[in-house]
């Protein structure tokens, strides 16, 4: 197979990058890089080619004036040449696009039969270039948006004309792609949902990795600042980003500034790109440049504050390493949308201070310690910072987080469940098995603890679904949303269902060419009469903890609390006269969703959509909001680990095995055997 990235910003080149040299040159950069290498590692993967644009800037270096560029085996970078031929930066590239796009079509005409057999796109301006390259090769496109620009917009502000057609130019890119690819659940599940509402049906959240050394030396680091600093042996504060607005750097300054316990505890330093000077050819770049010094000198943090000019991508491993010595990271831009600098960090055994908009409201409680801040308020900042560098037992926490950060941030794994993907946008995976149009059962199933938590018998319901031939339509029926469901079942290595019923069964989404599509006509049945916002507002008087932005959905609303907390929050929505169900699981979830909803709603829809009868409904779960769907069909079957909030459960079978092999013991139970239907096996 061969694989082509194509990403036009910036000043991309075999590593080590200049990160920080332009303000376009940033993580970007080191996501397709990362990803590239890692993918040509592959055994099955023939060639990666990454096609950038190439540009005339001898101050820059001249590698940007080649026409093409190896950087390992079987990877390499290809340069396109366009009407201009100056180093440019984002909003200036929209123009070379027509000129861009003629030279990628021309190359890849060239190429015949060697063209690739799919494109990767990075960025919007890439994927319209990759979007007329399907359409006159039929080559599958990949995006991977990496900023969007609606994210830019303060609340109430009105868009340039300039970013208008950024924001169509992405529209487009995230309806018309065969999959997207996204780093964080912010982006796929608040983010693109606003774009384009039905995306995240062909969205998959891959988790990157980073290509920083995982080890360095904190003495170098020490060295490195005692320019700077009075005293190097204080922990230090870590910043690193480019110096551009977003990136909210001037106000880590304020609040360091405003907290003489932070100034005594530990030094700021802030990585802002490379400078030869304040004067650059970047008017916000020497804005943000002279709003550091400003900070600087207007507190007196001189000696404090160190802002190195130049660095190499070693000098990044050390400060890494003597910030993990009693110090924290910290991002404190206005909105980040995911943070590979987290992840570094992180995998170096730093603890993070983030913003909480964007990534890190994902990163930071996957890794289980760090703070989320509110960037617009310094006194927060502050907060966070102190609130981590003075954390008990912060040595093995910050231990825990970096070893769930090598874990889950690593480029192999990322090829490789790229690669899945890539086979099914490509139809390279195994030949289509031909299904029996009429399946004579409907197996629902929930997904956590119920299909996964044991590997084998995950295999073994993966093979004997495989033998049904269409004689049994799959769905699955979960509390997570679409985009997680399918991250769950591709890391479980499990089938890809017919239709997934998600968010507690407020949707339906079904199997459709490269992904799924939402069902509008159950959307409807389930709307009339639901608003979310009252729901919301009705529980804004009680003491009630909101889950995550991106687990309240269209038609859900989700809480922190336990079932002894239901009464009253129906006394609440009763008194306003909203029409809900309120379903607690786990012990500490509730979920509250229109009165017409549910697992059992969606899948009583969906076998009647099959003209299927509700005996010939199966059902396995094993927490409370499987309850409904549990206690609604009289096939229903609970493995052995069911939580005890099932227990009152009657009419159901209870397996005496755990997980996917309970749900295969109980369809041996309600079905002729299978062959393949060995509980345990």
């Amino acid at each position: 197979m061969r694989i082509m990235h194509i990403s036009l910003g910036g000043c991309l080149s075999a590593p080590p990058v200049k990160y920080g040299i332009t303000d376009d040159t940033g993580g970007h950069i080191a996501y397709v890089l990362g990803a590239a290498l890692a993918q040509a590692k592959l055994p099955e993967i023939e060639n990666v080619t990454i096609v950038t644009r190439l540009f005339d800037a001898p101050e820059l270096g001249p590698i940007f004036a080649e026409c093409e560029e190896e950087i390992a085996p079987k990877c390499q970078v290809v340069r396109l040449s366009s009407n201009r031929t100056e180093y440019l930066e984002k909003d200036d590239l929209v123009g070379e696009l027509p000129s861009l796009r003629i030279a990628l079509l021309e190359m890849l005409e060239k190429l015949g039969d060697a063209r690739p057999d799919v494109i990767h796109a990075h960025f919007a301006d890439a994927a319209e270039l990759a979007l007329a390259a399907r359409q006159k090769f039929g080559i599958p496109v990949l995006y991977t948006a990496h900023s969007l620009g609606s994210e830019k917009l303060a609340p109430g502000e009105e868009p340039t004309d300039a970013l208008k057609a950024r924001i169509a130019r992405e529209t487009l890119a995230l309806k018309k792609a065969d999959a997207i690819i996204a780093s964080s659940r912010d982006e796929l599940e608040r983010q693109i949902p606003k774009l384009a509402p039905d995306a995240e049906g062909r969205g998959q959240r891959i988790a990157p990795g980073v290509s920083v050394p995982k080890t360095g030396d904190p003495s170098c680091a020490r060295e490195m600042l005692s320019g700077f600093l009075r005293d190097t042996d204080k922990p230090i504060i870590l910043a690193i980003a480019r110096p551009i607005r977003k990136k909210n750097l001037r106000r880590l300054i304020d609040a360091y500034a405003a907290d003489t316990v932070l100034q005594e505890r530990a030094n700021l330093v802030i990585v802002a790109g490379l400078r030869d000077g304040l004067r650059q050819k970047s008017n916000e770049r020497d804005e943000v440049i002279a709003g550091l010094f400003d900070g600087i000198d207007r507190h007196d943090l001189w000696g404090k504050v160190a802002l190195p000019r130049q660095h190499t991508a070693r000098d990044i491993g050390d400060l890494y390493a003597l910030a993990a010595e009693g110090g924290v990271f910290c991002n404190p831009a206005f909105h980040e949308p995911f943070g590979l600098t987290l992840i570094e960090a992180a995998q170096a055994g730093v603890p993070l201070v983030g913003t909480q908009s964007g990534g890190p409201s994902d990163i930071i409680p996957e890794l289980g310690f760090g703070a989320l801040v509110d960037p617009c308020d310094a006194a927060d900042i502050g907060r966070g910072l102190r609130e981590i560098l003075t954390a008990p037992a912060r040595e093995f926490a910050a231990r825990r987080a970096r070893n769930i950060a090598r874990q889950i941030y690593d480029w192999d794994t990322w090829a490789i469940h790229t690669q899945k993907l890539i086979n099914s946008v490509t139809k390279l995976q195994r030949p289509a098995v031909v299904r029996d149009s009429s399946p004579d059962h409907l197996l629902a199933s929930d997904i956590d603890n119920t299909l996964t938590g044991c590997r084998k018998s995950a295999r073994v319901f993966a093979r004997w679904l495989s033998q049904e031939n269409g004689r049994l339509a799959f769905t699955v029926a979960t509390g997570r949303s679409v985009v997680e469901a399918q991250r769950v079942l591709a890391e479980w290595d499990l089938p890809i269902p017919d239709t997934i019923i998600s968010s507690t069964g407020t949707e339906i989404w079904r199997q459709t060419g490269h992904g799924f599509d939402l069902c509008r006509d159950y959307a409807e049945s389930i709307a009339q009469g639901w608003d979310g916002q009252a729901v919301r507002a009705a529980l804004d008087s009680l003491d009630v903890a909101f889950q995550p932005v991106y687990e309240q959905r269209r038609w859900k609303v989700s809480l922190f609390g336990k079932a002894e907390d239901v009464p009253a929050l129906s006394a609440r929505l009763d008194g306003v006269d909203v029409q809900a169900r309120i379903i607690p699981s786990h012990g500490r979830f509730i979920d509250i969703i229109p009165a017409s909803a549910g697992k059992a709603a969606a899948i009583r829809f969906e076998a009647i959509r099959r003209g299927l009868s509700e005996d010939q409904v199966i059902v396995a779960g094993d927490s409370g909001n499987d309850l409904d769907m549990l206690s609604w069909f009289e096939r229903a079957v609970l493995p052995a680990n069911a939580l005890q909030e099932l227990d009152g459960l009657i009419s159901c079978y209870r397996s005496p095995h755990q997980h996917a092999a309970g749900v295969l013991d109980g369809m041996q139970n309600y079905r002729t055997p299978h062959p393949m239907l060995i509980a345990g096996e």
